[in-house]
């Protein structure tokens, strides 16, 4: 009897020990740090636990699992929408949200990251709708910040604070991507015509203007030359005039000068007539007059002349 009532009590202490560390295992928790806890008294909210240490009622307090109060990064998989010009494109779409209050995050909805997920579908398929296939590829910033607004009003009343909405990726209909490549190649061709017009527009332009320059600077060299040729001719007569005045030449000389002159007239195979200029006599009394003779007879000059033309005027 003895040992066996040594072993009943042994095992109600082995039984009360193991009663008494669940007691402690459920009345101790331990909250990590970014972690928040909603606690229920007898089914009821009691109250939302921090990061550290706690103490819960055994059997009476009922601690829920815990929520990450940390920012949260959701990928949703492509949706498709419908554009104001009745094209579905496909739309991946990325949400940054946060929760904020763990008990309205526990209380005011069951999932709260699927009904995320559906409220920025049908967001998305709002504010896209609206819009073509040009403006939705080309403002994403405007659907960002639509779709951002809309989900935080929303879920502010969730505990959930929605930091952002990206739009990964607007896939348009394989047909419509290649109509879009076509027409960027004939834009890139465009442009490169534009360009090659352009260049050999201003090398025309170029080229005028240096040829424009060229002659500019021939006329002006040949401006210039002439005007040094006719400056150095002024002064060569001017010092030819300046000998003969300062040798003060008399009749006599200029006579001889001028019949000198006289046959050069006659030069050349198109002379046919000659005509005799009537200072011929006066020269000629000048030289008759130096070489102490009697003065010719100007008629008889004149007759001589005629003749000497006529034999030059030959052919």
């Amino acid at each position: 009897m003895d040992n066996a009532g040594s072993a009943a009590l042994a095992v109600v202490l082995v039984v009360l020990i193991i009663f008494v560390i669940i007691v402690l295992v459920r009345s101790v928790r331990i909250v990590p740090q970014a972690r928040a806890g909603v606690v229920e008294r007898l089914g009821k909210y009691q109250r939302t636990l921090n990061p550290g240490l706690t103490i819960l009622i055994p059997f009476v307090d009922r601690l829920l699992p815990l929520l990450d109060l940390r920012e949260q990064v959701v990928s949703f998989p492509p949706q498709p929408v419908i554009t104001e010009d009745n094209l579905v494109v496909s739309i991946d779409t990325v949400v940054y949200f946060q929760v904020t209050d763990a008990r309205a995050a526990t209380y005011e909805i069951a999932n709260y990251i699927q009904a995320v997920e559906q409220l920025t579908t049908t967001t998305l398929r709002n504010v896209v709708g609206g819009l073509n296939l040009e403006e939705a590829l080309t403002s994403r910033d405007q659907i960002n910040g639509q779709l951002r607004g809309v989900l935080d009003e929303a879920t502010g009343r969730w505990g959930i604070r929605v930091s952002r909405v990206e739009l990964k990726a607007i896939d348009p209909p394989h047909s419509i991507q290649d109509s879009m490549e076509k027409q960027m190649r004939a834009e890139r061709d465009r442009r490169a015509a534009i360009l090659t017009a352009e260049g050999t527009k201003q090398s025309a332009i170029l080229t005028a203007e240096g040829q424009r320059q060229a002659a500019i600077l021939k006329a002006e060299g040949e401006a210039k030359a002439a005007i040094l040729r006719a400056d150095g001719e002024s002064q060569a007569i001017q010092k030819v005039f300046d000998a003969i005045h300062k040798g003060n030449p008399d009749q006599k000389l200029l006579a001889y000068q001028y019949l000198q002159t006289l046959p050069k007239l006659a030069e050349g195979t198109s002379n046919k007539l000659w005509i005799i200029p009537s200072e011929v006599g006066e020269a000629l009394k000048g030289i008759g007059s130096a070489l102490g003779g009697t003065n010719p007879d100007p008629a008889a000059a004149g007759g001589l002349f005629d003749q000497t033309a006529a034999k030059t005027s030959e052919p």
